[in-house]
């Protein structure tokens, strides 16, 4: 049987990238991450829903979260499902939690949460695009295809110092 643990998000830091290193040197990368969802209730009326969500991110990917993200910012977020279960030491009582820990982040915003560029690809290394104007952003884009215009007559025009 085939399993499938995916998440893809978009949504808004709730708190500033909490940056620790583990003894072994690796470095993980805490933040939470708030995701909008409207819909319309019985009597129609537009209703908003907030699901805010633990993140996790391991190693460079961490390291990139530290420093390019801060609370407000926009990010898309693929990652997978984890379900930590552990021991509270005041109470004695099991506890849960359901996170998710990214494994491919975009930066879609700088800063506080006004649009603009983005500042990593798809790998989640940074590409250096600062703001929000045109030329960053189109750097990420692909470049632009010239429309074919046929011969006319039908007949495409072929070059006859073609060597082969």
């Amino acid at each position: 049987m085939a399993y499938l643990n995916k998440v893809l998000l978009i949504g808004n830091l709730t708190r500033d990238p909490e940056l620790r290193v583990t003894p072994k040197g690796t470095a993980v990368c805490q933040f939470g991450l708030a995701v909008n969802r409207q819909y319309k209730d019985e009597s129609g009326a537009s209703r908003d829903e907030t699901a805010f969500i633990d993140i996790e991110a391991w190693g460079k990917q961490g390291e990139l979260c530290s420093k390019y993200l801060q609370k407000g910012s926009l990010a898309f977020i693929e990652g997978r499902l984890r379900f930590d279960s552990w021991e509270d030491k005041t109470s004695g009582q099991k506890r849960n939690k359901l996170k998710v820990v990214l494994e491919n982040v975009q930066f879609l915003s700088r800063g506080g949460g006004g649009g603009g560029a983005a500042a990593a690809g798809a790998t989640g290394e940074a590409s250096g695009a600062e703001g929000g104007d045109a030329a960053a952003t189109d750097r990420h884009a692909p470049p632009a295809r010239a429309a074919a215009k046929p011969a006319p007559g039908g007949q495409e025009k072929v070059d006859d110092d073609v060597p082969f």
